[in-house]
């Protein structure tokens, strides 16, 4: 494995590529930058409104109290009272809603993704032992075929065989969480 990697990097030995596959997680991989940005925002957000709401409560109650003392101003205090009473309740409302976006968008980003990502890193530790194993058999199948080669050919072709089966395991597993992980960005960013 090492050195197919090693082979990789000098831009000597092959490398299996499912293009479609690649570009699919690559755009994970930038989308993933792109959400943890909406998080950061959305954080902002709900600290910000969170003071906006406390400041607005405290005006109302200050609106009050003024109502209460000042007889000839009673009715505009009492106004503007309700009024960011009111607007402190609205805010709260929005605050729940933003927090529970929040909550959501952490868990796509530090859950779900992450969890994708886990499975793209075994995906492609499968890729390069399927390239290390299929290359050694295509050097060992160039070479003569007596009695000394044919064993390891026969025990080649068997290690190729199972890092086959493994690497088509792990990209069909990439495919599916793919899959799976858009429609839940869809049902995500369509509730907010």
């Amino acid at each position: 494995c090492t050195r197919q990697i090693i082979s990789e990097k000098l831009g000597r030995g092959s490398r299996t590529v499912d293009l479609e596959l690649e570009a699919q997680i690559d755009i994970l991989r930038d989308n993933k930058k792109k959400y943890e940005n909406i998080l950061k925002l959305a954080q902002t957000l709900s600290t910000q409104l969170f003071q906006m709401v406390h400041t607005q409560r405290q005006l109302g109650d200050a609106f009050a109290d003024l109502s209460l003392k000042s007889l000839e101003l009673h009715e505009e205090f009492g106004y503007n009272a309700d009024t960011q009473k009111l607007l402190a309740k609205n805010g709260e409302t929005l605050l729940g809603a933003i927090n529970f976006f929040i909550a959501s968008v952490n868990t796509l980003v530090n859950k779900t993704i992450e969890d994708t990502l886990m499975t793209v890193k075994q995906y492609e530790s499968a890729r390069i032992e399927y390239d290390a194993y299929r290359t050694d058999l295509e050097e060992l199948n160039l070479g003569p075929r007596d009695a000394n080669t044919l064993p390891k050919i026969e025990q080649s072709q068997h290690l190729f065989q199972a890092h086959k089966e493994k690497y088509d395991k792990m990209r069909n597993d990439v495919s599916i969480k793919l899959k799976f992980l858009e429609e839940n960005k869809v049902n995500l960013f369509f509730t907010f």
